[in-house]
């Protein structure tokens, strides 16, 4: 069974180009954005690598911390770090996870739990399903899930986005729409009366009965 929004997030032990850490501890008390690639010196990953790279100064203004899983050793990753400076002009200054037992992969289950027990020998189609992005809270429980195809870059300002409405609702009974940006108008969520409404938010509009739109609270 995969895991789903709400379940906690597996705790792990392991290497990662920054020492050893255990997960749950790492996250600590803001969130976490954890995403995972097939193999090291591939090129959709590598250019994947640098961008996040390049946006950590914006995840950690949410106080959320960024880290990478590779299915290949740290020693890997480092000597991959050089490549991604050079391609993106962006230093990889965020943890990677080596993972050559498949351990965390598999217990994300990005791999099915039978699917061998080293990293030595795979090709990236081989892993062609560690490819999920997760953004995990401070309650150590899954928000989001996105799982790219390999050919397929993953859209990091997508990624910042979603982490911009999840923090937000979980402070406000509100829900954003569809292509919603921070700024724009929410969604007061059924939980909430018009009366309560009233109070917490001031001013709303009322587009259908179950549909209620008010300015984002700052």
């Amino acid at each position: 069974m995969g895991l789903r929004i709400n379940d906690t997030a597996p705790d792990f032990t392991a290497e990662t180009t920054e020492g050893k850490i255990s997960f749950h501890d790492w996250i600590g008390d803001g969130y976490a954005i954890l995403f995972s690639h097939p193999k090291d010196f591939t090129p959709v990953c590598t250019t994947e690598l640098g961008a996040m790279a390049g946006m950590i100064d914006e995840f950690a203004k949410r106080n959320a911390k960024i880290i990478g899983i590779s299915v290949d050793p740290v020693d890997d990753h480092k000597r991959w770090k050089s490549d991604i400076k050079a391609v993106t002009g962006n230093d990889v200054s965020y943890p990677l996870i080596g993972d050559p037992n498949l351990e965390v992969a598999k217990l994300y289950d990005m791999l099915p739990a039978g699917e061998g027990g080293t990293s030595e020998g795979r090709t990236p189609a081989d892993n062609a399903t560690v490819r999920t992005v997760f953004i995990i809270g401070p309650d150590k429980k899954v928000k989001l899930a996105l799982t790219y195809p390999m050919t397929t870059g993953r859209n990091f300002d997508e990624i910042l986005r979603a982490l911009d409405s999840i923090r937000l609702t979980a402070e406000h009974q509100v829900a954003t729409p569809a292509n919603w940006k921070r700024g724009e108008d929410v969604i007061i969520t059924p939980a909430v009366s018009n009366e309560d409404a009233k109070q917490r938010f001031g001013e709303y509009e009322t587009v259908l009965p179950y549909l209620r739109k008010t300015k984002m609270p700052t």
